[in-house]
């Protein structure tokens, strides 16, 4: 198997300070790091309203991440970051050609 590219973005909670926020981000960086991935400097967006509510929320921080990894370690990635409460909404989309 080969690595893939990958991008994701997830909407953190408002009430996290930029601080939190790092340390979250960073938390499941090491995932990919840790299963021979690599990763590109995340772009914090900051907070910014929603369109709509979600789960009672106006709004939320936004982070992009551009990855490699292998494939099993993205489901992984998106399996975990969907069990954290602090984490409002998630997005993988994979950029290289199948």
């Amino acid at each position: 198997m080969s690595a893939h590219k990958y991008e994701l973005m997830f909407i953190a909670d408002s009430e996290l300070d930029e601080r939190g926020l790092k340390k979250l981000t960073e938390q499941y960086l090491e995932l990919i790091t840790k299963e021979g991935g690599s990763f590109e400097e995340p772009d914090y967006w900051g907070r910014r309203k929603f369109a709509y509510e979600i789960d009672g929320k106006n709004e939320g921080n936004y982070v992009v991440v551009k990855y490699s990894c292998e494939p099993a370690v993205s489901t992984e990635l998106d399996r975990v970051l969907n069990l954290n409460e602090s984490i409002v909404r998630t997005k993988i989309i994979r950029k290289d050609a199948k």
